[in-house]
């Protein structure tokens, strides 16, 4: 007997499954926020060294402030004022010929840094002074955290499959939110990056293990409708965070905020169930009767859950869980070594993984660079968020008219065209610029969702859960360089874009080499896949 038969007596998607759905995505929505965190608190506003001799009054105090920067600070070529560069000595001769400036000895800033703190009252950059030759750190801080991310990726899933998903998930919150508010308190920048590896560790499994719980307590009816509600929690949570970043400017406190709605999964997990699949699996089948009991009464399926009991029964109808133990149990225990032993399952897992990590450096690459195109950070962003809902709808009605292959490849496509346009586009014409990046966050958002959906069906149901959590990884480490990749504008302007448009049709055209998967039975085994044309 399989599990789904008794979750069809039970009610597959009733109150029960509603409940959950709702808890885990109030408690989930925080995770974007954290993703997108570093755009603000890591930002880096408008700046000039600080010029000690022109600020202090005397001879100086009859100086326009102007005429200030005109004596002490150089001009770039753009023709603005240097951010990092000052001139060695007042050079008062320019008050009479600006355009004078031949052999003039410049030094980087040895004072300090004035900051603009029109948009931005306190950031970790101007608190550590994290520009000029520090501006890497402010990247790298992002990076970092998404290092944490993956690896946690790894650890709370082996370890909730170990332990259960329930006492894992508020291990997930408790550590989550003790590390992520202690990161606003940070007293250097290596204590931060520490915590915030910390924080990106232990918050991953709140959105891996919930995940999980959902799709083990739906019916397999409705596992798609949950997993496009789960996804749009993300898009509630990068939406609602450009709020949090308005009107929170300070960085630490903006961290804090961002944070404490954690304690709301912390609150409402003991309402949270185990997962009844895991328990039955670990042979825990009075724990699992309970939590069964529980769904039938919220779902008003008392009569029938009648038939279902702990242990084996003498005769009848009834059904056993102990049978489902052995259904479930049966056959040799695969690993992440399966994805490698054989040619096309080789292939496949090269692929998708290729096709999951330009997945990711796009599509965060994007998101990121919400200073890259001349607007207001936070309009930028939120724009950014809110092209996510017409790319996550949009696929939903693609994925069973021309199918997962062709969606996936197109919205890479077009994506790769978006961030084509960008690289040609004049900085100058900035609306022109961010229409265009926004176009692009349709595409790239599309995609995303698209993999998420079409890499299961790829892989055989033996290692599936492996194949997900492998690919899962991969993106990762996508997601960790993209920053580092927007750095590359100090070599060539343009030069971020170009990667980002190049890594899409990459991921294009790895996506067009996989079979595809509508209307079709989804693989069992591996030798379903090496059999497959």
């Amino acid at each position: 007997m399989k599990f789904e038969a008794i979750l069809a007596d039970i009610g597959g998607f009733g109150r029960f499954q509603k409940m959950i759905i709702a808890i885990n995505f109030m408690s989930r929505f925080t995770m974007a926020c954290h993703f997108l965190l570093g755009n603000f608190i890591a930002a880096i506003p408008a700046h000039h060294c600080r010029i000690p001799s022109v600020d202090d009054e005397g001879i100086f105090g009859n100086l326009s402030l102007a005429d200030r920067f005109t004596i002490s600070i150089p001009l770039e070529d753009d023709g603005t004022r240097s951010s990092c560069r000052m001139f060695a000595e007042p050079q008062y001769h320019l008050l009479l010929n600006k355009s004078d400036v031949t052999q003039v000895p410049t030094l980087p800033c040895v004072d300090g840094w004035v900051y603009d703190n029109t948009t931005f009252k306190t950031t970790m950059t101007t608190e550590w002074d994290l520009v000029c030759d520090k501006r890497s750190r402010t990247k790298a801080a992002t990076t970092v955290f998404f290092f944490g991310v993956m690896f946690g990726d790894l650890t709370f899933g082996s370890l909730s499959d170990r332990f259960g998903r329930r006492i894992m998930l508020l291990t997930s919150y408790l550590s989550g939110m003790l590390f992520g508010l202690a990161s606003a308190f940070s007293v250097s920048f290596l204590m931060f990056g520490v915590l915030r590896f910390l924080t990106g560790f232990c918050m991953t499994g709140i959105a891996i293990i919930s995940s999980v719980l959902c799709v083990e307590w739906v019916d397999i009816e409705h596992r798609n409708l949950v997993g496009s509600f789960e996804n749009f929690s993300w898009t509630f949570g990068s939406i609602t965070f450009v709020a949090f970043a308005y009107l929170v400017t300070d960085w630490r406190w903006l961290t804090i905020s961002v944070t404490l709605p954690v304690i709301f999964g912390i609150i409402s997990w003991r309402w949270m169930p185990e997962s009844a699949r895991w328990l039955i699996a670990n042979r825990k089948l009075e724990k699992a009767h309970l939590c069964l009991a529980k769904c039938a009464n919220m779902n008003g399926t008392e009569t029938l859950f009648q038939r279902i009991q702990p242990e084996v029964c003498a005769i009848g109808i009834m059904m056993t869980l102990s049978s489902i133990v052995v259904t479930e149990q049966k056959g040799r225990v695969y690993s992440y070594l399966d994805l490698i032993r054989t040619p096309k399952m080789r292939r496949l897992s090269l692929t998708t993984a290729v096709m999951w990590f330009t997945n990711a450096v796009t599509f965060y690459g994007i998101t990121f660079n919400i200073s890259g195109f001349g607007l207001n950070a936070y309009l930028t962003q939120l724009l950014y968020s809110s092209a996510e809902v017409p790319g996550k709808l949009s696929i939903y009605f693609l994925l069973d008219r021309i199918g997962r292959k062709r969606t996936q490849v197109g919205m890479l496509m077009m994506l790769a065209i978006s961030l084509g346009i960008n690289i040609v586009v004049p900085k100058e014409m900035s609306r022109t610029r961010t229409t265009v990046a926004m176009i692009g966050k349709v595409f790239a958002s599309g995609s995303f969702g698209t993999a998420m959906l079409y890499s299961p069906e790829l892989f055989p149901t033996v290692v599936r859960q492996n194949g997900v959590g492998y690919v899962s990884s991969i993106a990762r480490i996508g997601v960790a360089i993209a920053p580092l990749i927007l750095l590359l504008d100090e070599i060539w302007q343009q030069l971020p874009q170009l990667i980002l448009c190049l890594s899409a049709a990459l991921g294009a055209t790895m996506a067009s080499t996989l079979s595809e998967t509508r209307n079709r039975c989804l693989p069992e085994t591996i030798e379903d896949v090496e059999r497959s044309q």
